[in-house]
């Protein structure tokens, strides 16, 4: 992958035929392409190594925030992100008069944490960070490629000072949660009824929000098997359009699935299947705007940087209610209340369903990127192509975000309340963290 040694080249040839101007367009593009390159290996790796979603979303918020810490010098007057959000220390600068190239800095800013955030498949990335140090080693001199180096090194430190301390190793020694056969209360499902995953991800320091209640959704019906009930005409709904899917349903459905590992039974064989995570899918969609948008490498690191963030904190806020609530899942319900045969398009996740997931984060990412890109972005989002083989075009941020909220309705996972609130849930933490950073 010999990108930055490309770019030199074609910029050369281009300076005898072109101004400089244009040269250094063309540099900047091949500049911010490293870092979408770099973005795309984690999400490979995330993928590889099976992380739950609320796990993922802490790779990328620390990875992409050392990232844009590291690049941000290279735009005069781009100002710090973590001084702005919790727990961070001051990060370091580059010493004035001397020569870095910044896209090495948060290149080694940004591998240097994901080391050092727990992920396992470092022979993948090993393998990938020697052949991108070595472009820029054949490229730069050895001063500016040791000071660029450093620099990137000190501000990973900078930010990994923040994550040891941000509550992720301890939450690491808790129990099991296993739920409760208390009637409306969560349980494990089917298939293969796993625990919950991150019962205690409210633990977590969040990156803007004051607390992981700041956003707290308003209490959910009280199960009841009376048939006029909100919460049984809630579980009807989602029988109903269960048994009644249409086809561009089951396409909705299926490709905001984002499940990273599904299990499959057929007879005695039983088949995992990995895929991207909720996470990953948006970070994908912040790609595509950046390099649909031509942005330069400083935009183009904030974008992965503020999605990664929004994804971050929505999970905690999310979460901290998923576990409060312990909302119990519409396949056991169904089961229990209608059909005891019905099975929900997609496979139900390990943990309890109240608000939804896909809904809070997945507004909460596209209320940042709306606000970096504009309301009425149109974009082919391929961001899932090379793993499902499939993509869908939309209009804006927002109706991505809607059409992923109602597909968990449609895939039989959660009822419409959830998906409702979930993406009410979404949009203030999203605007808050637009508000916190102004």
């Amino acid at each position: 992958m010999k990108i930055l040694l490309k770019a030199i080249c074609a910029s050369v040839i281009l300076l005898n035929v072109i101004t400089g101007c244009t040269r250094e367009r063309a540099v900047r593009r091949d500049e911010a392409e490293v870092l979408h390159q770099n973005q795309d290996i984690l999400t490979q790796v995330i993928i590889y190594d099976v992380f739950s979603p609320p796990v993922a979303s802490r790779i990328y918020a620390y990875s992409s925030l050392a990232s844009y810490e590291a690049i941000r010098f290279a735009k005069e007057g781009s100002p710090s992100i973590t001084e702005k959000l919790n727990g961070f220390g001051k990060m370091p600068e580059p010493v004035p008069g001397k020569e870095y190239n910044y896209t090495l800095a948060a290149t080694k800013a940004f591998f240097t944490v994901v080391r050092m955030v727990k992920v396992f498949s470092v022979d993948s990335l090993s393998a990938y960070e020697a052949s991108v140090y070595g472009n820029f080693k054949e490229t730069l001199d050895d001063s500016t490629y040791q000071r660029s180096v450093a620099l990137g090194d000190t501000v990973a430190k900078t930010v990994l000072a923040r994550a040891k301390a941000d509550g992720y190793v301890k939450s690491r020694g808790k129990p099991k949660y296993l739920g409760t056969s208390e009637p409306g209360k969560w349980r494990p499902t089917p298939p293969d009824y796993l625990d919950g995953v991150e019962w205690c991800w409210n633990t977590m320091m969040p990156m803007a929000l004051d607390s992981a209640a700041q956003f707290m959704p308003p209490r959910p019906p009280k199960y009841s098997k009376d048939t006029n009930s909100a919460f049984y005409k809630g579980a009807k709904e989602v029988f109903e359009t269960g048994i009644h899917l249409t086809e561009a349903q089951r396409e909705v459905a299926r490709f905001w699935d984002d499940n990273p590992f599904t299990i499959e039974h057929s007879g005695h064989l039983i088949m995992g299947k990995k895929k991207i995570t909720p996470g990953g899918h948006w970070m994908g969609i912040a790609a595509i705007a950046a390099k649909q948008t031509h942005a330069d490498p400083v935009k183009t690191a904030k974008g992965y940087a503020l999605t990664a963030i929004a994804l971050y904190d929505a999970f905690i806020a999310c979460w901290d209610e998923k576990y409060r609530s312990s909302v119990v899942r519409p396949v056991t319900v169904i089961n229990e209340m209608i059909d005891r045969n019905f099975v929900p398009f997609l496979q139900t996740p390990p943990f309890p369903e109240y608000p939804s997931g896909h809904s809070s984060i997945t507004a909460s990412a596209s209320t940042v990127l709306t606000h970096l890109y504009g309301a009425n972005f149109a974009f082919q989002d391929t961001s899932d192509l090379r793993y499902i083989g499939m993509q869908r075009h939309f209009n804006s941020f927002q109706e991505a975000a809607s059409e992923a909220s109602v597909s968990r309705l449609y895939g039989g996972i959660h009822y419409r309340l959830s998906v409702d609130e979930g993406a009410r849930q979404g949009k203030k933490v999203g605007a808050h963290i637009i508000q916190r950073l102004r």
